[in-house]
């Protein structure tokens, strides 16, 4: 007997990885389950890859054109693991029963702003497994999940011969300014380690790696906004160790077990989306002791208090000492 579960994450690439072990659980302990997949246009790819969703329903702009198609697939049951304006819509006007991600705003709000930390200290990955609960669905321990298609994985022979002996992934992307690990404070790292290294990230780091490479030399190679997400991903996979801000790449690299060392500036760990699972080598990288953090739960343009020492404080001789231990 079939069983159609809608389920809801319209972004973003982080949160759509860390949603990938309830696609799995889901698929392989329910059986009869047909998994369908809502998100926005952009993240289709990503989500598509994954052999275990039936269908991709995208949102390009028009909420009730995606809510009219997502009427005709007859669902039995909606997992909501977004839980905004838009999903509580989708799940109204479909209405069939639905199972909702808590947010824990309120608990997130305490914690920004008056520093009083009542967040359960539970991974949100083992949170949005907690939406399956009815079905008895439990977490197998299998960790993140990240399908790069085979004609998508950059072709490890195009790398520079130095390269092809290992390399550090050094991902300097960020939703915001103030989850990034400045340039300088990048480059210092780089100019004190004797492995080469890559710089991963989207088109808004290109410039921001060129700047890194002109502190730097011929150590460094900027592939930031130069490449795809997929040929990124498989960088990742391959690198020796990866350093990463809090960001969808430091998942992707949770998701292949990585030694992953993250920057952590005005987010926390404690929200729940540190690398899940990743090798247990890996380690994050805070400046302790800053009463502003964190001073949001996503991010700024600029650190509110002018003088964002959250990152500009990072302990580069402890970064440059892990990558020494770890390669």
């Amino acid at each position: 007997m079939k069983i159609k579960f809608l389920i809801i994450r319209l972004s973003s690439i982080g949160d759509i990885v860390l949603t990938s072990p309830v696609v799995r659980c889901l698929k392989k302990q329910v059986e009869g389950a047909e998994i369908h997949f809502a998100t926005k246009k952009k993240y289709q790819s990503l989500v598509s890859s994954s052999p275990y969703i039936e269908k991709v329903h995208t949102l390009s702009g028009n909420l009730s054109e995606l809510i009219e198609q997502l009427k005709q697939e007859q669902f039995d049951y909606i997992v909501d693991l977004h839980q905004n304006f838009r999903s509580n819509r989708i799940k109204s006007r479909i209405g069939v029963p639905s199972f909702s991600f808590k947010k824990l705003n309120i608990e997130k709000f305490l914690l920004v702003k008056f520093k009083i930390n009542r967040l359960p200290q539970k991974h949100i990955v083992d949170r949005y497994l907690q939406t399956l609960s009815v079905f008895e669905v439990r977490n197998d321990g299998a960790g993140l999940d990240f399908f790069i298609p085979e004609n998508e994985a950059f072709n490890f022979k195009d790398l520079p011969e130095k390269y092809q002996n290992g390399y550090v992934a050094f991902v300097i992307a960020g939703t915001w300014e103030t989850k990034k690990l400045p340039a300088e404070k990048v480059a210092e790292i780089c100019n004190n380690i004797s492995f080469p290294v890559i710089l991963l990230g989207g088109q808004l780091e290109t410039e921001e790696g060129e700047r890194i490479v002109a502190y730097t030399g011929e150590n460094v190679l900027n592939l930031a906004g130069k490449i795809s997400l997929y040929k990124s991903a498989s960088l990742v996979r391959d690198a020796r160790v990866v350093l990463a801000n809090d960001t969808g790449l430091m998942h992707i690299a949770a998701a292949f077990k990585k030694k992953i060392l993250s920057f952590w500036g005005n987010t926390v760990p404690q929200f729940g989306m540190y690398p899940y699972q990743a090798h247990p080598a890996s380690e994050m990288l805070e400046v302790e002791g800053l009463k502003c953090r964190p001073c949001s739960k996503l991010g700024y343009h600029s650190c509110p208090k002018k003088h964002f020492r959250c990152m500009e404080d990072q302990d580069v001789e402890r970064a440059v000492q892990w990558i020494n231990q770890h390669f």
